[in-house]
């Protein structure tokens, strides 16, 4: 993840959420987990709740309201690519291969967004900054710090995402299972073949948050009705586990290795 000081570059995932079917128990549910707060925000943007931690924006939860006549969206954490330039993203999805979920729309004065599947049907959004840039907090402890694409096609998610943002995916030395992707020179998420994932998983996004002890976290998941989908375990970058929140949206923590 970039210093959030400066603008996310283009193709760098700038910011996650999660529409849940119970708002208020979302918010109490990563409150104790990460320590975040949050309440339900104004009628005029859903009611969309921008959580906090140490006074930064760092993550957002939403109520599963659908249009009318529209399927209720799933109870998935989102990730958001960053773009200067929405209505052209939005172009270059379609062009690549993708389909459009929910076309460009204007929030408020905050910035326009848009959500997309890649020809995969991994899910994504977009996000154009206006007076809201993204997250304001990463690589801390309860706050973002990977985003990990799952695909059943490696070598098509790097045809569309490069056609679409111009992010590049790199095999990752010594490692024929894993590709990181780059923007400007410069890693900002992974990707990895969905063979990996239990039989029938869609392609997707995961969502990885830092957190300072997995084990206890993992603890706590468990005790508020979480589920765990992979427990805690050490690897390359760290020690990490996989678990779905009690509404059943999962993402992963981990405790990363020193850089």
């Amino acid at each position: 993840m970039p210093d959030v000081t400066t603008p996310y570059a283009t193709g760098t995932p700038c910011w996650v959420d999660l529409m849940a079917k119970d708002q208020q128990a979302a918010l109490d549910f990563y409150r104790d987990l990460f320590g975040w707060q949050g309440q339900p925000g104004p009628a005029e943007f859903g009611g969309y709740a921008v959580c906090m931690l140490n006074g930064k924006a760092v993550a957002g939860i939403g109520p599963a309201a659908a249009p009318e006549g529209m399927p209720e969206p799933p109870t998935v954490w989102t990730s958001y690519l960053a773009t200067t330039d929405a209505e052209a993203t939005q172009d270059a999805i379609v062009e690549a291969g993708g389909t459009l979920l929910v076309p460009v729309m204007d929030v408020g004065s905050l910035g326009r967004m848009l959500v997309a599947a890649d020809p995969q049907g991994a899910v994504f959004g977009v996000w154009q900054p206006g007076e809201f840039s993204g997250a304001q907090v990463v690589n801390e402890a309860g706050a973002l710090t990977w985003n990990e694409l799952h695909t059943s096609d490696v070598e098509g998610a790097t045809a569309f995402y490069g056609e679409a943002f111009g992010i590049e995916v790199k095999p990752v030395a010594g490692n024929d299972q894993y590709w990181e992707l780059h923007v400007g020179g410069r890693a900002v998420g992974g990707a990895l073949l969905l063979a990996n994932d239990p039989p029938g998983t869609p392609p997707h996004w995961l969502t990885y948050f830092s957190v300072d002890d997995v084990d206890d976290c993992v603890n706590t998941v468990v005790k508020r009705n979480g589920t765990v989908l992979a427990p805690p375990f050490d690897m390359v970058a760290g020690r990490m586990a996989v678990v779905a929140d009690p509404q059943g949206a999962p993402f992963a923590m981990i405790k990363p290795k020193p850089r």
